[in-house]
């Protein structure tokens, strides 16, 4: 049988243990700091990155444009104090096709997101919102959870961790 590409439109027929299995060193482990909150807790796609500090801004603004499959990965700096993330984002998400979204900081509107149809990582909840700045970067390498993401890798996420890779990944 022939490997094929990995998609996150299919229902994923991997894990990322089985991934880390056969790709071995090629795959970069992060650290197990982030919990599951979206609906869908398999997801993988090109990576596309946001560097912001409790304004999310650019994280808005990156997901109101097509995400082809893509995992937005935001770099919060870490902060417990202001989410960054919230439901109607996430539909926003949705309409524009992003596989989902992995937040070095906090998400909210919990009971909602947990319903909607992504892929959702964040270190924590809170209800508190972000204040708009029109702060942040956006395609830059951004590090946390002992990782560097750089834009337009690959990134798959399960109920196990989170792995990235160089290339895309086929079992």
């Amino acid at each position: 049988m022939a490997a094929t590409a990995l998609s996150a439109t299919q229902p994923p027929r991997w894990t990322t243990p089985d991934l880390c299995d056969a790709y071995g060193d090629a795959v970069r482990v992060a650290e197990p700091l982030l919990r599951h909150f979206g609906g869908q807790e398999a997801f993988c796609g090109r990576i596309a990155t946001v560097k912001c500090f409790e304004d999310n801004s650019k994280v808005g603004e990156s997901l109101r444009a097509a995400g082809d499959a893509r995992v937005l990965v935001v770099d919060g700096g870490g902060s417990l104090r202001r989410s960054l993330l919230g439901d109607k984002l996430v539909q926003l998400a949705i309409d524009n096709n992003w596989a989902g979204i992995i937040i070095n900081g906090c998400a909210r509107d919990i009971e909602q997101v947990r319903e909607m149809p992504v892929g959702v990582m964040a270190l924590a909840s809170i209800p508190r919102k972000t204040e708009k700045r029109g702060e942040g970067r956006c395609a830059i390498p951004v590090e946390f959870a002992g990782l560097t993401f750089n834009p337009d890798e690959y990134i798959y996420a399960d109920a196990n961790g989170i792995i990235v890779s160089a290339q895309p990944l086929a079992l």
